[in-house]
């Protein structure tokens, strides 16, 4: 089943407003059974569970996140989404926790069956915080 230019527009406002919602349950049903999730840190997820699983943490975790949405760019011939974003949350970056941060990236999102298969994350090795620009600690070490 592919869909529509249209309605993978609708699914990535859903999937935004469920991320900004901090809704893991929501963000989950568009994903497919067998997803394969990886982002810049090399982690690597396979499986709907597994994937709900290792999120858990983060959404219990990670306090008032938000993702703005920069641009979206969609193929509905080959049924997949460039997302990209910019998230404000508390920083977790060492020596300046707490403080508003800005970090910028994009996911490769690819569709099967009308859901979520394959998403790919990727992040800037950079952020913003206090209007500086700060190199992750993570790019540091």
């Amino acid at each position: 089943m592919n869909l529509s230019k249209a309605n993978i527009k609708k699914i990535m406002i859903q999937w935004a407003g469920a991320w900004n919602r901090h809704d893991l349950n929501e963000v989950m049903k568009l994903f497919h059974e067998d997803v394969v999730f990886e982002n810049w840190s090399d982690a690597r997820v396979k499986g709907k569970g597994a994937l709900q699983k290792a999120w858990t943490p983060w959404f219990e975790n990670h306090g008032d996140f938000q993702f703005i949405l920069e641009d979206l760019i969609i193929d509905d011939d080959e049924q997949k989404v460039v997302w990209l974003w910019c998230l404000e949350w508390p920083s977790l970056e060492r020596g300046y926790e707490g403080k508003p941060e800005r970090r910028r990236g994009l996911d490769i999102i690819h569709f099967r069956d009308g859901k979520i298969i394959e998403k790919y994350t990727y992040s800037k090795t950079t952020i913003e915080i206090d209007h500086k620009r700060v190199r992750l600690f993570a790019a540091t070490s």
